[in-house]
């Protein structure tokens, strides 16, 4: 899809309404449009600087862009005549379409899709976009900012979050703008395809509230990270509540927003909270991409600003290596012992009015192998003090960044307390200017995470089944007939027998004791819940006792061997999430599934590597190691398993809803993993 004609228009149609149609003109005007402008309304008089056209078929010629104010039930129309005209597409600000809920506002969105043939647009129910690479502005609003030559490209589902966005005091070089309204036509991820390839673009930065089509969104996002740009998000929805009815403890732990932020560690996706930390992410993105790592020091001359620094980052994923000996050398000569050489880095003041000595000092710290480094300096405000000292100590933290290997970033407690001048001398001298401690520090965790995963991770593919053909009935696999597929896919279960309840007794005895002793329905789901197990059973007249009771439930019991010698327990799960597919979930099995809510969500592929990365995660993975005298844990036959679950998973792609086998007992290192109890529920045809 051709869209250039369209976000980068040599002449322009403004359709309808008249507030909004002269906002938009307003905004092009400020923002220096070159091109035609031209204003289409059925009555509205002409004047002597602006002529006033019937229709858009009275247009002097063909117009590469419109902006679309009508009443909802003429825009289908509207979009018609341009499409017949050949126009470059339109932005369709007016609503009352399928953002209703209702039939007719369904039927209207029909129409405007057919009306509109294969020509782009963005919306309906769309506040416009804003070109400040190419000064185009096609937004019913006032317009804030310069043209630029390089710069982010902010994609938002919300026009007031990218007003916001565009009205910020961070000095984010925003390129462009967009934003997406119902996405019938242009979506998120039609934008950033088409962005990848434009070399202004430096990051993008997103504001969503749903996918459209998550498998191209994932596609989308693989080509920014191919072409250097990555992407940092926010998506609403953190606290709803998946829709997905929990049958399992996988189902529970999986939620929505779980599987959503699966994609984004793995896609390598800085995913984050606030405005402010997308604007500080998104700068240090702009300024050199993501970083290499999260190895960081921080300095500054403050004892009580570097101890904020540790309190703050406690709950990130932040590398405060101490300073490595030789640098740590070099600094004492010239601090000498007065000043303590740590990370984070009192600096003191006794070099503050010294440039070549504090030079040294920064010049020291920026070639020691961090991935960035914050020098953090809150200036007074500018016209009511007097910031000459300041601005000469930050001259020589701009002057000793130049050329160094590692990120450099000047760091402000409060975000009012970089002034615009200091943040744009930073920013031509390739100092990052981070406003707000903790939105700096987490913005420097993000572009660490996104680094590690760029180097680390593959990517995503989602594994999604196809919509079944028609009417289908869902069934739950008894335990045994469950342990037995997946066996054959090399999954470890105990010795066992399916036997009648009346028999339990012998079946027990010729496999040695002790056994477990289960109820066998398929239907029993959840057995533990209803007393459907019996653990621990140590003789023929316990094993026979069981069997009478359990003989209440289920007719038929599954008497197996009890694994005695267990390290750990943990769950391996996998469900289909309604947008991204089949997601493998980990966590803390048996008894503390419940306590811990101990899990870790991933996506396709599925490899050696990243599960060992998400068991790592979890806090179970104290006990896999050994917690406390007990031996280690055999975690690589563990991974096995989990390996094993997932090629049965992906060979029954098309029926399966949901895999639980929990617990997995983790045996001693060397001796195995076993699975002790399953839940499959597969989707059969008619």
């Amino acid at each position: 899809m051709n869209i250039h004609r369209l976000i980068a228009p040599r002449s322009i149609a403004l359709i309808g309404a008249g507030a909004w149609t002269d906002a938009v003109a307003a905004g092009n005007s400020a923002i220096g449009y070159s091109g035609s402008l031209w204003r289409v309304h059925p009555s509205r008089a002409s004047t002597a600087t602006t002529t006033y056209y019937r229709s858009v078929a009275e247009l002097p010629s063909v117009p590469d862009a419109a902006f679309v104010a009508v009443p909802n039930t003429e825009a289908p129309s509207v979009a018609g005549t341009l499409a017949a005209r050949g126009a470059g597409g339109f932005v369709c600000f007016t609503a009352g379409f399928s953002e209703t809920g209702t039939e007719a506002g369904s039927q209207l969105t029909r129409e405007l899709t057919d009306q509109a043939g294969a020509l782009p647009f963005f919306g309906p129910n769309c506040y416009g976009f804003v070109n400040f690479f190419d000064r185009v502005a096609m937004m019913p609003d006032q317009i804030v900012g310069s043209p630029i030559d390089r710069g982010v490209a902010l994609i938002c589902q919300s026009g007031t979050i990218a007003l916001t966005l565009m009205f910020n005091h961070r000095s984010l070089p925003i390129g462009c703008l967009f934003t997406v309204g119902n996405q019938t036509r242009l979506a998120v991820e039609d934008l950033i395809e088409l962005l990848c390839d434009d070399a202004r673009v430096t990051a993008f930065g997103l504001y969503l509230e749903g996918i459209k089509n998550p498998e191209r969104f994932a596609r989308a996002a693989d080509r920014a990270r191919a072409a250097g740009k990555p992407i940092a998000i926010i998506k609403s929805g953190r606290t709803a509540a998946a829709a997905r009815t929990a049958h399992s403890h996988t189902g529970a732990l999986a939620g929505a927003d779980e599987v959503f932020e699966a994609f984004c560690r793995q896609a390598g996706i800085a995913r984050c909270d606030t405005l402010g930390s997308l604007c500080e992410t998104l700068k240090l993105f702009h300024l050199g991409g993501p970083l290499t790592g999260r190895k960081v020091l921080v300095m500054g001359a403050s004892g009580g600003d570097m101890a904020m620094t540790a309190d703050v980052s406690r709950d990130m994923n932040l590398d405060f290596a101490p300073v490595p000996t030789e640098r740590a050398a070099s600094l004492r000569e010239v601090l000498t012992d007065r000043v303590t050489i740590a990370n984070p880095f009192d600096i003191h003041t006794y070099l503050w009015f010294d440039p070549p000595a504090l030079k040294r000092v920064f010049s020291e710290v920026l070639h020691s192998g961090y991935d960035a480094a914050g020098f953090m300096l809150d200036s007074p405000p500018e016209g009511k003090a007097d910031t000459a000292a300041y601005d000469a100590v930050i001259d020589v933290y701009i002057e000793a960044a130049r050329g160094a290997p590692t990120r450099a970033a000047l760091m402000a407690s409060l975000p009012e307390t970089i002034s615009p001048r200091i943040r744009q001398r930073c920013l031509d001298g390739g100092v990052v200017p981070l406003q707000g401690q903790r939105e700096a520090l987490e913005a420097i965790s993000l572009a660490g995470d996104v680094g590690l995963a760029w180097r680390s991770n593959p990517g995503v593919q989602l594994h999604l089944p196809a919509p079944p053909p028609g009417a289908s009935h869902i069934r739950s696999l008894g335990e045994h007939e469950g342990k037995t597929a997946l066996a054959q896919f090399g999954v470890r279960i105990p010795r066992g027998k399916l036997v009648p309840a009346t028999i339990a007794a012998e079946a027990a005895a010729s496999l040695g004791f002790p056994v477990v002793i289960k109820a066998s329905d398929a239907h029993l789901e959840h057995k533990t819940e209803v007393g459907g197990v019996v653990l621990n059973v140590r003789n023929e007249a316990d094993a026979r006792h069981a069997a009478e009771r359990l003989a209440k439930l289920s007719d038929t019991l599954l008497v197996e061997e009890m694994i005695i010698d267990g390290v750990a327990e943990v769950l391996i799960g996998i469900i289909v999430d309604p947008q991204f597919g089949q997601v493998l979930v980990l966590g803390a099995g048996g008894v503390l599934t419940e306590m811990m809510s101990d899990s870790a969500s991933l996506l396709p592929p599925w490899t050696r590597a990243s599960i060992a990365s998400a068991l790592q995660r979890l806090t179970v993975s104290k006990l896999l190691r050994g917690y406390r005298g007990k031996p280690a844990a055999d975690v690589e036959a563990l991974i096995d398993t989990i390996l094993a679950v997932t090629r049965y998973a992906s060979d029954n792609l098309a029926t399966m809803i949901e895999i639980d086998v929990n617990p997995v007992i983790v045996r001693p290192l060397g001796e195995g993993a076993v699975a002790v109890d399953t839940m499959i529920r597969l989707r059969n045809s008619p």
